[in-house]
């Protein structure tokens, strides 16, 4: 079952990149953050200025601890698939798709078809790399020269 966690901890890397990604945005963004909180407040946003800074520092302190928690996860992804090829894809394709989800829920952002049409062909990529057949041992460990 080592393949099937190390898939796990690749699509949760994948997640915790884009997470990272949108504190990042969140934190040195065009004042998401301050449109919420007058929002929120309403007519009496006096406090929202210093707000502001709090929620952006603490989506800054966000941002390296989900990056530093990513790299863990991939780091055991890696350790855990059967290739480094199967880790980096399942990865990739999850921050895709996480960042594709957050960006439409956080931000109200849309992908143009050919957006969709890349990540479709990565997704068929990452569905050839999970259901190819593994090599036979002969070939991942080549015999030892008799002498």
């Amino acid at each position: 079952m080592a393949g099937g966690w190390g898939s796990a901890y690749a699509a949760i890397a994948g997640l915790l990149g884009a997470l990272a990604a949108c504190s990042a945005k969140l934190a040195l963004g065009a004042d998401y953050l301050q449109g919420i909180c007058v929002a929120a407040a309403g007519s009496s946003a006096g406090h929202c200025d210093w707000l502001s800074v709090m929620l952006r520092a603490g989506c800054g302190g966000l941002v390296l601890a989900c990056n530093a928690i990513m790299w863990t996860f991939f780091a055991k992804a890696l350790k855990s698939s059967s290739s480094s090829a199967t880790a980096t894809v399942t990865s990739t394709a999850s921050n895709f798709i996480s960042s594709a989800v957050l960006g439409n829920l956080l931000f109200g952002e849309t992908h143009a078809l050919l957006w969709w049409i890349g990540i479709s062909i990565t997704l068929f990529g990452l569905l050839l790399l999970h259901t190819a057949p593994p090599p036979p041992e002969e070939q991942k460990h080549p015999k030892e020269k008799k002498t």
